[in-house]
């Protein structure tokens, strides 16, 4: 055979593969230069833009007539509202002039009623809202303010009526919240309470009563150390966002040098006696009684036989005076009941608190009442209800303070006093409740014990 002609089986496949490769190739490459000249071909030829005939139109248009709408609003009031904050040091002009007032009466106003000028009472950062014309005279300026105590706020609204002005104050309607924050000691308490490490910084009012909870077990002065932590769950009220005052502690865990201590509120509803403070076992942590409902003073007379100062005569004093300058806050020494406000003989003006049991407490001479004080008020331990006075019988400002066990007179230095009336089986199932709720808001606050904090 001829070897030219001589071609293997595999040969044979590679030939032919090739020759098949090489006719796809061709036959791509005469497809694609026919459509890309049929392309030419069908497509049309774009003109130059600037060969493009140009025409211009021209038409009037008539503009609205807005002459009817601007005498319209020109003959509307036009009233601007504006919110400032007060400043350290400020003046009531300083803060007219920034909420956009101009206007002499309604300053002259705010400085001589009694009720408008207790705005210029307001502490730094309080916030006021004015409405004022587009002349800067006043319509309306509202604030909220706070008493001393920080237990009850109250807003003041000063309106215009004609040519005149009218001052209101009402209650604030405030919404209340619950907050709870950890803190860690690394210098002292205050320090730790300022902190804004989680954005919020405690209340004062909290602070204080974080001291009064736990003082009977820590000396705040020298007992403290770093390291040392504490827990907080307490009320805050608020108006339109803004925060107006601190409440009350609702629970409170302190650990000093290894060791835990721990109080809850528990305000029983079905009861008709104050609340107070336990421990989670239903415990009451409150005191039997004040030793004094006065702060600072002395006892000028004692429970016991004397010669009166008024009438002469040898009998008996069926009470302690403290004495104290007249307008010294007197407190309820203990949680009750108001049962009696107002004068009655000897005793001038008296307050008369029933507590727990048969026991009742009476404070005479006062110069007068705290206000709103009313019968069948409750009142708490160490809450203001009266000033140290001299009327009735009484030849100098002091307390007559009376300890009493079914109507009569006691010694209390001489009596054993149960510290507060025991939970009933009842009052005991709801405060579980109660504590039960604060223990599991606690173990969220201790990054820890997720086990607990996960039921």
């Amino acid at each position: 055979m001829n070897p030219i002609h001589k071609i293997t089986s595999s040969r044979l496949y590679i030939q032919l593969a090739t020759t098949r490769k090489a006719r796809i190739v061709g036959a791509s490459a005469v497809l694609l230069t026919v459509v890309a000249f049929g392309a030419v071909a069908v497509s049309p030829m774009v003109p130059d833009a600037s060969d493009l005939p140009v025409r211009s139109i021209a038409e009037n248009l008539e503009m609205p007539d807005l002459s009817s709408q601007i005498t319209a609003l020109e003959k509307v009031d036009q009233n601007f509202t504006h919110e400032e904050r007060v400043r350290p040091g400020d003046t009531l002009s300083a803060m007219l002039i920034r909420l956009g007032v101009d206007d002499a009466a309604a300053a002259n106003f705010i400085k001589t009623d009694k009720v408008a000028r207790r705005v210029m009472m307001l502490k730094t950062g309080k916030r006021v809202q004015a409405q004022t014309t587009e002349n800067g005279e006043l319509n309306w300026l509202r604030a909220t303010l706070v008493d001393d105590t920080g237990s009850s706020a109250k807003n003041i609204l000063i309106t215009r009526k004609g040519d005149k002005f009218v001052a209101t104050e009402v209650a604030a309607q405030l919404e209340r919240r619950v907050e709870m924050h950890a803190r860690k000691i690394t210098s002292t308490l205050f320090a730790a309470t300022d902190s804004s490490l989680d954005g919020t910084r405690l209340p004062d009012a909290i602070s204080k009563q974080i001291v009064e909870m736990f003082s009977t077990n820590i000396d705040f002065r020298s007992d403290v150390k770093r390291g040392d932590s504490f827990n907080v769950v307490y009320e805050t009220f608020w108006q339109d966002g803004e925060f107006v005052r601190a409440g009350r502690i609702l629970a409170g865990e302190f650990t000093n040098r290894g060791k835990t201590f721990q109080s809850v509120w528990f305000e029983d509803p079905a009861s008709k006696q104050g609340g107070g403070y336990y421990s989670f076992d239903g415990k009451s942590l409150k005191k039997a009684f004040l030793k004094s409902p006065l702060e600072f003073s002395r006892i000028s007379s004692g429970f016991s036989m004397r010669v009166h100062p008024i009438s002469g005569n040898w009998k008996a004093h069926k009470g302690i005076d403290f004495a104290a300058a007249t307008g010294t806050p007197i407190r309820a020494s203990g949680d009750g009941v108001v049962d009696m406000v107002g004068t009655q003989n000897g005793y001038g003006n008296v307050v008369v608190l029933k507590h727990w049991a048969n026991y009742s407490t009476a404070y005479a001479h006062m110069s007068r009442f705290a206000a709103g004080l009313k019968k069948g008020q409750k009142v708490s331990q160490g809450e203001v209800i009266g000033y140290v006075g001299t009327t009735g019988w009484s030849t100098g400002a002091h307390l007559h303070y009376e300890f009493r066990v079914g109507g009569e007179a006691q010694d209390p230095t001489k009596l054993n006093v149960q510290a507060q009336a025991p939970l009933t089986a009842a009052e005991l199932a709801r405060f579980r409740m109660v504590s039960a709720d604060m223990m599991h808001r606690f173990t969220l606050l201790r990054p820890n014990d997720t086990a607990l904090a996960s039921r």
